[in-house]
């Protein structure tokens, strides 16, 4: 049997980032906590952290901090019914840590699962990543789900395609007109001599759509960094530069012009999450199937199906 105060100590040391801040956080001294943590390594004799001026857990590590998480939300769950929970009025809130896209929050998660959210007391902690890179924030036990463009499942977990998210290529009229031909066609030499607009030094969708509608690969242009939906979006109506717009977003944005209609970038999404999951986290991965049905692209026939 694993030690649960040993387990708390591992999980309160990532979760604080360092054994100090995790002492205090449990309210016993520095040397209990390195203690707790020796001994944990020593009945599973392997390291389960990388001591340094960051720790972080090794893949022994994280595969105990993901069971830490799914315990908790059992007990959770437990306790909630034992207790009557929301047939009193007093059900417990409980948080579940997820990983996804701002796209994705902004345009179809958030919507989809407000009203289970509410009805069933849930608070979320979204880690907010490129959908090409949540995946390895499940992998280290940091979430109990993701949005995410990879279709294989790592062990002990389920990947169920959700559906696509088609981007189009948008600028305001001028810089448009711009990138144009006298004739209107979009000129690759004209458009690569525009900045682009990009969320962050993740965000490959420009230089996917470039590969795919001009043959392009590892293009060079200008480029501004804008990391956060509102202000990426406001920087390419305010005429800084083209960029990827998620057609959820477009009717909110009646000022932006698409250069080559029809020219778009799909983006298949999948959700992982754990094969044993507690009743609220199976709650949540019911919603986010269901809001992705209603407000996605249909999955391309012949997708990789859940495994």
């Amino acid at each position: 049997m694993l030690d649960a105060r040993q387990l708390e100590a591992l999980n309160a040391v990532i979760e604080h980032g360092g054994f100090g801040p995790a002492a205090q956080a449990l309210s016993i001294t520095l040397a209990a906590v390195s203690l707790r943590i020796k001994s944990l390594e020593d009945t599973l004799g392997q390291r389960l952290l990388v001591r340094g001026k960051q720790v972080r857990a090794t893949p022994a590590g994280q595969a105990l901090l993901a069971h830490v998480k799914q315990v908790r939300m059992m007990e959770a769950d437990l306790l909630d019914g034992l207790q009557g929970g929301a047939a009193r009025g007093g059900a417990r809130w409980q948080s579940l840590s997820v990983a996804i896209n701002a796209d994705s929050v902004a345009g179809w998660f958030l919507p989809g699962v407000a009203a289970l959210l509410q009805r069933h007391r849930l608070l979320l902690d979204i880690m907010i990543d490129d959908q090409d890179h949540t995946h390895s924030a499940l992998k280290s036990g940091d979430v109990m789900g993701c949005v995410t463009t990879l279709a294989t499942a790592m062990r002990g977990c389920v990947a169920e395609p959700l559906g696509v998210m088609r981007y189009h290529c948008v600028a305001a009229p001028a810089v448009a007109q711009r990138c144009r031909t006298p004739r209107g066609a979009v000129s690759l030499h004209k458009l690569l001599a525009q900045p682009a607009i990009i969320f962050n030094r993740k965000d490959a969708l420009q230089d996917a759509y470039l590969e795919q509608h001009f043959g392009l690969r590892q293009p060079h242009y200008p480029r501004h960094f804008a990391p956060a939906v509102e202000a990426f979006e406001t920087a390419i109506e305010l005429g800084l530069g083209w960029g990827m717009v998620p057609e959820q977003h477009l009717s909110q944005r009646p000022g932006l012009e698409e250069l080559q209609p029809g020219a778009t970038v799909d983006v298949q999404l999948y959700w992982h999450h754990w094969t044993h999951e507690s009743p609220s986290a199976q709650r949540l991965t019911e919603a986010v199937k269901a809001a992705a049905r209603e407000r996605l692209r249909p999955v391309p026939a012949g997708a990789a199906p859940a495994a």
